[in-house]
């Protein structure tokens, strides 16, 4: 009589398991995985040596691999700032529960530390100071997670039904679009304030 059939593990079926897990509970723990998986504790740590901290990276792997870092080198930098900006927004808004998990997490993953490399030659060549590009690059990715968190928050529009309201607000709250238009509405002025901003401190 055979081997009874035992589901095979590997690297890429715990990662899917933890991002699974994170977006419906918003976190994830080793022995919960492990359930998720199917197996035991040990058996997740085998493909993991580091435990959390390596699987948090897993996750934050699938959930950037189709940010656009690469735009930098084929496009005019306030072109491919609008690139990035919205690939990034598109890769996070999926997973607005990682958002909370990942941003508090260092970054890890040689490649994803590489992905940066791109965006800084591309911000240098356009005349950024070295000393202002990490500045530029956090305070891009502070308001693409914002932005991907508000992706999935709830309209303000039924505040317009509440007292103590004056004309103006109630006025902008019923000329807002609603749900995806509002989030994308908010997201694409800030971008274009964003590049603005940073153009004017070019030299």
């Amino acid at each position: 009589m055979g081997r009874p059939r035992v589901a095979l593990l590997s690297r890429d079926k715990i990662g899917a398991a933890a991002l699974k897990l994170v977006s419906r509970d918003g976190d994830f723990t080793m022995p919960g995985l492990a359930r998720e998986l199917g197996v035991q504790v040990a058996a997740v740590y085998h493909h993991v040596p580091a435990g959390r901290s390596e699987v948090i990276e897993m996750v934050r792997v699938l959930v950037a691999q189709n940010i656009d870092d690469a735009a930098f080198d084929r496009l005019p930098w306030d072109e491919a700032f609008v690139v990035w900006t919205r690939s990034y927004l598109d890769a996070f808004s999926g997973h607005p529960a990682a958002v909370r998990l990942l941003a508090t997490e260092p970054i890890r993953d040689p490649d994803l530390i590489a992905a940066y490399n791109p965006v800084a030659a591309g911000l240098s060549r356009a005349g950024f100071v070295d000393g202002e590009i990490i500045a530029v690059i956090t305070a891009v990715e502070n308001f693409v997670l914002g932005a991907a968190l508000d992706a999935s928050a709830p309209d303000l529009a039924a505040a317009a039904d509440q007292d103590g309201i004056e004309p103006e607000l109630r006025r902008a709250l019923d000329a807002a679009p609603s749900g995806a238009a509002r989030a994308r509405q908010a997201f694409d002025l800030g971008v274009s304030a964003l590049v603005a901003g940073l153009r004017a401190r070019l030299p």
